[in-house]
């Protein structure tokens, strides 16, 4: 597991977490917790009651009570003990299922929401396929929790209940029970030790294989054209036979503790019969007793309930933890303030330092990008642009420094007033909606359908769309998409909710350079006027770009006209690799007549 995982991992193990957790899931669902509760303890009662009743119906029937009414009351009794147990059991199991399915809702729901609140950063702590597990399978075992703690009591009643009994009945028959019952005590104290130590283990090693399955899953391609299907099969899997170990540890704990109660529950049973009968033949106890003291001590000795309850108690307290940690992630909090009305869009980043890792990615940034102004930012790979790129919506905070949008730091921002401003469009875009047109819409508000549709123009999306088998309302399961087309229309959705700040994070790279033209020439004159922060690959982007920042190793490394800057030979070089990759010598020769024709100042910070 990653670095990330581990420090989420030991953040989920804190039990208040966990705790609080399965506290906030309880009391959405109080008044059925308290109704399991309420036909548990019915449960318990008619369970208690019954030996007793059962008893003294016997001795009636001994005596020769059956041709009166009393034998009749009492086995009429009997069956209303029965059904009423019956009743109260199959109650019982429809509210614990119902909620059981309430708590799993709430749980998941309560950490999807954290999850998407803690924002990219905060997210990547866990790999998808771990959270995918912390999300499903860990939830629904936490889930259980709630239903069975309101059920514990109850559960605890039958035997303390059954041993109350033995005592009114027969003092010494209780004394043969007790005697045995430290064992007990030990035996359940030794499985909820190694159950949790088991469990835990076991959860823990499902996550790492569905964090290595979804990278699989995500890297397909890569691993067909590979031809590597045998070796990725085989890391998928390599924690198998840890799984397999954990999965026989937990139920070799089970097993055992059942085991151990199948030989000394009868022992108890057998001694206290044993005794029992030793009453009844020097005239103590009747036969109906002798009955009921045999049921009493079944019931004082119920371990199988008891150990299925600690077994579930404990999955669930373990699967808690896991989710908790989510929870343990801080969430990004945003302010109250409001942007100025009619804000031009400046873009200020103030001694900006972001730290990853242990690795300083932007060290002391300070940067200007006037209001309206389309800013390019150049650097080679690991320079830090989709750090920065993060950073100008507010994906992500800095470890120090200050980010402001017209003047306002934007932590300090109401998080709808941000989010209606800020527009992102993304290298690999995800498209949610059932179709094409609610794709396009999905955002902090819906625009209308001519916005919708002069957006998609303006990324070169309607022609294609168009042609879809019923245009923009075709689902988007029935249009198949190349990576290009997904590019545009990514970025036809940011053009649809672009408001004073858009930032393009290499929205381009899947298009080809006659689009890409079109594209930026459409995002200057079609879309609504505002700042553009645009991650440059290709020193044609930098070029249509107002002004470039050159980032080097986490720096500012120059700010200023991409022609002043195609003067330094470093700037030429970031370029270079770009160019040999994509065939096109030509655009660095045109950038290079472009900066030898440009009369401007010096760049700001270059480095001569």
């Amino acid at each position: 597991m990653s670095h990330h995982q581990s420090h989420g991992e030991a953040a989920g193990q804190t039990s208040g977490g966990a705790r609080r957790l399965l506290s906030g899931a309880a009391r959405a669902s109080g008044v059925r917790l308290v109704a399991i509760a309420a036909a548990g303890i019915v449960s318990a009662a008619t369970a208690i009651a019954l030996p007793a009743v059962l008893g003294h119906t016997l001795d009636l029937l001994l005596d020769g009570a059956v041709t009166t009414g009393a034998a009749g009351t009492w086995i009429g009794l009997c069956a209303a003990l029965i059904v009423a147990d019956m009743l109260s059991d199959s109650a019982s199991a429809l509210l614990t299922g119902t909620v059981t399915a309430r708590s799993a809702a709430w749980i998941r729901g309560r950490a999807l929401r954290h999850l998407l609140a803690v924002g990219p950063r905060g997210a990547g702590r866990f790999s998808p396929g771990d959270l995918v597990t912390r999300l499903t399978g860990n939830v629904t075992e936490a889930a259980v929790a709630p239903a069975t703690v309101a059920a514990a009591v109850p559960a605890l009643a039958l035997p303390l209940g059954g041993l109350v009994a033995l005592l009114l009945i027969d003092v010494w028959t209780a004394v043969a029970f007790l005697a045995g019952a430290p064992v007990l005590v030990l035996l359940l104290r030794a499985f909820t030790r190694d159950t949790s130590d088991a469990v835990t283990r076991y959860q823990r090693v499902q996550g790492d294989i569905a964090a290595r399955l979804v990278e699989a899953l995500g890297g397909a391609r890569t691993v067909a054209a590979a031809g590597t299907q045998e070796w990725e099969r085989a890391r998928v899997l390599a924690p198998l036979p840890e799984l397999g170990l954990r999965g026989r540890q937990v139920w070799r704990v089970y097993g055992t503790a059942v085991a151990r109660g199948a030989v000394l529950v009868p022992l108890l049973e057998t001694g206290v019969l044993a005794v029992g009968g030793l009453r009844l033949a020097a005239g103590e106890l009747t036969v109906g007793e002798l009955l009921a003291v045999f049921r009493y001590a079944s019931l004082a000795a119920g371990i199988g309930a008891v150990v299925g309850q600690l077994a579930a108690l404990i999955r669930s307290r373990a699967a808690a933890r896991r989710t908790a940690a989510l929870l343990a992630v801080p969430a990004m909090t945003y302010g109250t303030r409001q942007l100025p009305e009619h804000g031009p869009g400046r873009l200020e980043f103030r001694q900006v330092t972001v730290v990853r890792e242990g690795r300083s990615v932007l060290r002391e940034v300070d940067l200007v990008v006037p209001g309206g102004a389309t800013l390019a930012v150049v650097g080679r790979s690991g320079a830090g642009k989709s750090v920065l790129a993060e950073l100008a919506g507010r994906l992500a905070d800095p470890d120090g420094g200050t980010v402001l949008l017209d003047g306002i730091p934007l932590s300090e921002l109401e998080r709808g007033a941000l989010r209606r401003e800020v527009g992102y469009a993304f290298e690999r875009p995800v498209l949610f909606g059932a179709t094409v047109h609610e794709a396009l819409a999905f955002g902090p508000y819906e625009p209308d359908e001519p916005a919708v549709t002069a957006a998609a123009r303006a990324a070169g999306a309607d022609p294609f769309v168009r042609r879809l088998p019923t245009g923009y309302a075709t689902p988007l399961s029935d249009a198949p998409l190349s990576g290009g087309e997904a590019q545009r229309l990514g970025l036809a959705r940011a053009f649809a909710h672009a408001g004073r700040l858009l930032v393009l994070d290499d929205a381009t790279s899947s298009l080809d350079s006659v689009t890409e033209r079109q594209v930026v020439r459409a995002l200057l004159h079609d879309v609504r006027a505002g700042t553009r922060v645009v991650i440059a690959h290709r020193a044609s982007s930098a070029a249509r770009a107002d002004l470039v920042a050159w980032l080097d190793d986490g720096r500012i490394r120059g700010v200023g006209p991409h022609a002043a800057l195609w003067r330094l030979p470093e700037y030429r070089a970031v370029f270079a690799a770009e160019a040999d990759d994509h065939g096109v010598g030509g655009e660095g020769r045109e950038c290079g007549d472009r900066g030898r024709s440009h009369d401007g100042g010096a760049p700001q910070g270059a480095a001569r």
